[in-house]
């Protein structure tokens, strides 16, 4: 009788520590960071607030003012931008930034007068959701490949075809085959030379990445 109660009493003691040595190791284990995912109309505006942006021409960028006050201006650009929605409610946007990939480079670019730049500020305007909506399930690119060939071939030394060849460049992989793109439109490295008629431009050259 005493041989079962002390096995009983075994028992007990080997459940508890069991239990105390279950509970460190997992309180030992650190806990994942969850990763925040980016909505369909987070990665819209991170779109627009990259693509459609205008490249400084260096000229511009020679007049600005030197000094405490061009210090003080790019602190202020620095800072956060405060919008109020209501008396009792405030919005806070941080500004847009740079890609990881994204590396600082002179680029040359031929302006375009007014009527070239409209026709390919429509068009890029279309390309840019275009490419946004090509991330969605059963969807594809088509929408703006076609938008970004037209800037390519009728404004090959632009900043417009630099920026759909870079959307062409970014589009994965597999829609590439589909859309036959060549290795021409996907060729950046002739706006990273001065050809005649093409002022240089304050820009970023990116790594090859799939979004």
């Amino acid at each position: 009788m005493n041989t079962f109660w002390l096995k009983i009493a075994a028992l007990v003691v080997v459940i508890a520590v069991a239990v105390v040595l279950i509970g460190k190791l997992k309180s030992s284990e650190k806990p994942q960071p969850k990763v925040e995912e980016k909505t369909f109309y987070d990665q819209v505006e991170e779109d627009k607030a990259r693509l459609l942006v205008e490249p400084r021409s260096l000229e511009e960028i020679a007049e600005e003012p030197t000094g405490e006050s061009a210090s003080e201006q790019v602190q202020e650009q620095k800072q956060p931008v405060e919008t109020k929605q209501t008396p009792t409610e405030r919005v806070v946007v941080q500004p847009p930034s740079a890609k990881p990939t994204e590396k600082p480079a002179v680029l040359y670019f031929k302006p375009l007068n007014e009527i070239d730049k409209a026709e390919a500020e429509r068009l890029l305007n279309v390309a840019v959701p275009g490419r946004s909506i090509g991330r969605l399930p059963m969807t594809g690119f088509k929408l703006m490949v076609d938008c970004c060939r037209q800037m390519i071939i009728k404004w090959p030394d632009s900043w417009y075809a630099y920026r759909a060849k870079q959307m062409l460049i970014e589009m994965p992989e597999r829609f590439r085959g589909r859309y036959k793109i060549t290795r021409e439109e996907l060729d950046i490295s002739e706006f990273t030379i001065q050809r005649p008629g093409t002022e240089p431009f304050n820009g970023t050259v990116e790594e090859e990445e799939s979004f």
